[in-house]
């Protein structure tokens, strides 16, 4: 029996993983494998669509429900326990696994960029990928505050909103990630609202959007001179890791 992969999120519009799959399944010549989007409302139809596929032998995990889906999982990895966010789910016999690859593929993607005076890191964003990004980058040593648009709801310790970005911010923070939707298609009109006339050539803007290539946010950075990376390659490394998950 073939089996089946697959894209949970909403909406899924956006996404280059049946592409990215579709694409390695032919290259590689696997022929015993498929990859399908299967866009959720909410998560709560992840029990039905588990039972309406017998052949699905793993997902990945988009916006909105990195988190909210870790109650519907039988067993998490212990990375992806230590983030609180899942991105890929293993599964086998019935059961679920989840697990964070974003936390590899974010790695793997950021550290030829990062030098020295990135000491500091703006997060924008506090939903599942924020929290990946995080771990990566506690990790490596470099200090973290996040930015919400509202941080009186936030959970998180370290939380400006987007109002107390100042100059002293922006000459202490020389790393920028950011982790929301905004300015993915289609709204590529569209940036987090950070002051970008305080972006320098010696900042770092790191997109995980990936569609359009170069969003609105990188677009104003470069335009500063900043150096300038999107979600690509972390899409790719995150996928490949997934794959290895899926069948080791």
């Amino acid at each position: 029996m073939s089996k089946l992969y697959g894209l949970i999120g909403y909406p899924l519009t956006h996404s280059f993983s049946k592409k990215y799959f579709t694409e390695k399944f032919a290259k590689e010549t696997i022929s015993d494998s498929e990859y399908n989007l299967f866009p959720l409302q909410t998560i709560g139809q992840l029990t039905q669509l588990i039972k309406d596929n017998p052949r699905l032998s793993g997902l990945n995990v988009t916006i909105p429900f990195k988190e909210s889906v870790i109650p519907f999982l039988d067993e998490l990895d212990e990375t992806a326990k230590k983030v609180g966010a899942v991105n890929c789910i293993k599964v086998e016999s019935g059961k679920l696994k989840g697990y964070n690859t974003d936390v590899y593929g974010f790695k793997q993607s950021i550290k030829p960029f990062l030098e020295n005076h990135h000491e500091r890191a703006l997060i924008l964003g506090t939903g599942g990928a924020s929290k990946a990004v995080y771990h990566v980058l506690k990790e490596i040593g470099i200090d973290c505050y996040f930015v919400s648009r509202d941080k009186s709801t936030a959970t998180l310790k370290n939380v400006f909103d987007y109002e107390e970005l100042n100059e002293y911010i922006f000459n202490a923070f020389k790393l920028i990630v950011n982790t929301t939707p905004v300015g993915m298609f289609p709204d590529i009109n569209h940036a987090p609202k950070i002051p970008f006339e305080r972006i320098t050539s010696s900042h770092l803007l790191y997109d995980l959007v990936y569609n359009p290539m170069e969003t609105e946010f990188l677009k104003r950075g470069k335009e500063k001179g900043a150096l300038t990376v999107n979600g690509l390659s972390m899409l790719h490394q995150q996928a490949e890791e997934a794959w290895r998950i899926w069948n080791k």
